[in-house]
């Protein structure tokens, strides 16, 4: 059990706060705003064009893709957080941001799961622009890849540098070989 702990420890704290943010924010719209109707404090009401709350169904994928597909992204939740779970330990500690990553996707896929098993669709509130309407979930999902691939950039950039480094000191310099 200690090794379970030790292994998993920081992907289910990162998960678990993003789930609990995300269904504490969805409970709220739902509770306060009703389904379609949108929100925004009276001495922010110079920001509607731009940005507000709103109350709406998803029954499909982030940001309203492939609506009426919920059963299939439910299925895909599962899978995608079995992986996530079983290969979350065999990364290496030094590899933080694919672990920060893999925890961020895990929180949005669950907190998005829950929704869809409990009342059959996703709470979507975020709306920005013209942008389709989001939820914490979502975004944690999205920052998570952003996350996934600016780590591998980075990994791919220092592998870059050791193999300059390590070739320039392998070549003997003009004062050895005089």
């Amino acid at each position: 059990m200690k090794k379970v702990f030790h292994n998993y420890w920081g992907i289910f704290i990162i998960a678990g706060m993003i789930i609990v943010l995300d269904q504490w924010t969805k409970w709220l719209v739902r509770t306060n705003i009703p389904a379609g109707q949108s929100w925004l404090p009276d001495s922010l009401l110079w920001l509607s064009p731009y940005a507000r709350i709103v109350h709406w169904y998803n029954r499909g994928a982030a940001f309203g893709i492939f609506q009426e597909g919920s059963m299939v992204f439910t299925v895909l939740a599962f899978i995608v957080s079995a992986a996530i779970i079983y290969y979350y330990p065999q990364v290496s500690r030094q590899d933080w941001p694919l672990r920060l990553a893999m925890s961020m996707q895990l929180g949005g896929a669950v907190g998005n799961l829950i929704d869809r098993l409990t009342i059959g669709h996703v709470t979507d509130f975020i709306s920005v622009g013209t942008f389709p309407v989001f939820n914490i979930a979502d975004s944690s999902i999205s920052v998570g890849c952003v996350v996934l691939l600016l780590g591998v950039w980075w990994q791919e950039r220092n592998s870059k540098k050791e193999k300059v480094r390590a070739a320039s000191s392998d070549q003997p310099s003009e004062a050895t070989s005089e």
